[in-house]
């Protein structure tokens, strides 16, 4: 962490509301990405970033900065999201579905290319929601954010062989899933994938 960051940090802890308001500018956009990544395309999504920054205000007085901002960021993202469903599955909702890709970055396709591609999306979407939420977690922060497993132990919380343990059969489950997916048929495995 730069020095410049740091002093933002402690700034925002002491409760400098313009340093906070910075370091908000800086990190929304990937925690923001992340959440998306995470629940994917819902009308509430802007509702759990700003619970996140909420959690991320309580709690910046006890960032010591033994990890990256970011690493630390991705904790209480990864943290918020997993609150917020639990929350669902106690209380069931209504949730609206909008067409969407895994990133909120969106290159223009022709319209049947782009209603296949939504519906591959989708389709993978209802995949990763039926993994256990230790291993999606894990899937997410490697293939979606690119993360190593160094990192995502930093974030979860666990060791760097459980990472790899839990995505290992994150990849092995998904994989046996596919077949339950017709629009996902001729999408390559992710099995032999080699570890970053």
């Amino acid at each position: 962490m730069t020095e410049e960051e740091l002093s933002l940090v402690r700034a925002a802890a002491g409760g400098d509301r313009e340093a906070f308001r910075t370091l908000f500018v800086r990190h929304r956009a990937d925690v923001h990405r992340l959440v998306y990544r995470m629940i994917g395309p819902r009308s509430d999504i802007d509702d759990v970033v700003q619970e996140v920054f909420f959690q991320v205000f309580r709690s910046l007085k006890d960032f010591r900065g033994q990890s990256k901002l970011t690493t630390w960021l991705h904790r209480v993202t990864v943290n918020v999201v997993l609150m917020v469903r639990r929350a669902e599955r106690s209380r069931p909702t209504y949730v609206e579905e909008q067409p969407g890709d895994l990133s909120p970055d969106d290159h223009r396709a022709l319209p049947d290319e782009e209603a296949e591609r939504n519906e591959r999306v989708r389709a993978f979407r209802r995949l990763l929601d039926r993994l256990a939420d230790k291993k999606r977690v894990v899937f997410v922060l490697h293939e979606l954010e690119g993360m190593s497993p160094q990192e995502i132990s930093d974030v979860v919380g666990a060791p760097v062989l459980t990472v790899r343990t839990r995505l290992f059969y994150a990849r092995r489950e998904l994989e046996a899933m596919m077949s339950d997916e017709p629009s996902l048929a001729g999408v390559g495995a992710f099995a032999g994938k080699a570890e970053r």
